[in-house]
């Protein structure tokens, strides 16, 4: 099964959540945010709401939970009190329930406490009213398929990593992950592996997994597009204040994807993995 038509969401990463990109964003009729309890050195929440103020009502918003101020560098724990309580101070900053959110990276927990019990925490708060639906993103999907079994509540979006730099053997992972858990929706995150600067992405040739790529089509654009077939995603989440760079990514959705090439590729990324 291919995925339906793909989608952008602006992630919020690495954004100053100044209006005017938002702004800019929405008029490019990108109408769906991404941000996480801790960015922005834990303000994220408070910032989107004072800075974009009436755009907000604009936009679909996805956050994430699980890291905490607790630490020098954020501390991570899957304690069900601790993120229902952090749940809670999104809709407080934000002035508003989230439309989605997730758990956010469950791989990185050392605390002991069960995934199931974590997905749990945020099925109850959706059905409290605090969120219209819940997730998980995960980085590194390979730690959680030990954890899961037949109590562990079935997230409606998996947010995974996406595009030519993930490693073999988590493009493998992740596709288990979204069988064995069957979410209703599959993103992408983190198309260019944090960097679309890096030297990686003049050197390569990415239009080879495209059909017919049009004249002018750049590695990033290529890369963008193969992205949303490795894996399966529908929507990638992707991290942009430069209204042109938008644009571009923007043109490349109408584009196909061979996914002939895709399945070559995956087949060689295999065959170089480790057992």
């Amino acid at each position: 099964m291919r995925a339906a038509d793909p989608g952008i969401v602006l992630g919020l990463h690495r954004s100053r959540h100044d209006r005017g990109p938002l702004k800019a964003a929405l008029d490019l009729g990108i109408s769906r945010l991404d941000t996480a309890f801790n960015y922005l050195g834990f303000t994220s929440h408070t910032t989107l709401a004072e800075q974009a103020g009436d755009l907000l009502r604009h936009f679909t918003i996805s956050t994430k939970v699980g890291f905490f101020p607790d630490r020098p560098g954020g501390h991570h724990t899957l304690n069900p009190a601790r993120l229902r309580a952090a749940v809670e101070q999104t809709v407080r900053d934000l002035r508003r329930p989230p439309d989605l959110v997730f758990l956010h990276n469950p791989e990185r927990s050392t605390d002991g406490e069960p995934l199931a019990d974590a997905c749990a925490a945020l099925d109850d708060a959706v059905r409290a009213g605090l969120a219209r639906a819940w997730g998980v993103s995960t980085w590194d999907p390979r730690p959680l398929l030990p954890q899961l079994d037949t109590t562990t509540p079935r997230p409606a979006v998996l947010m995974i990593r996406s595009g030519l730099l993930v490693p073999g053997p988590v493009l493998d992972a992740a596709e288990q992950l979204v069988h064995r858990w069957k979410p209703a929706d599959v993103w992408g995150m983190s198309p260019f592996n944090g960097s679309p600067h890096d030297p990686v992405w003049e050197a390569a040739r990415p239009q080879v997994f495209l059909t017919n790529p049009p004249e002018g089509c750049t590695p990033l654009q290529a890369a963008f597009r193969a992205a949303y077939a490795l894996p399966e995603v529908s929507t990638i989440a992707v991290g942009s204040d430069n209204e042109t760079h938008l644009r571009e990514l923007l043109g490349t959705l109408s584009w196909g994807v061979d996914y002939g090439v895709v399945d070559r590729y995956r087949r060689l990324l295999r065959a170089r993995s480790p057992q």
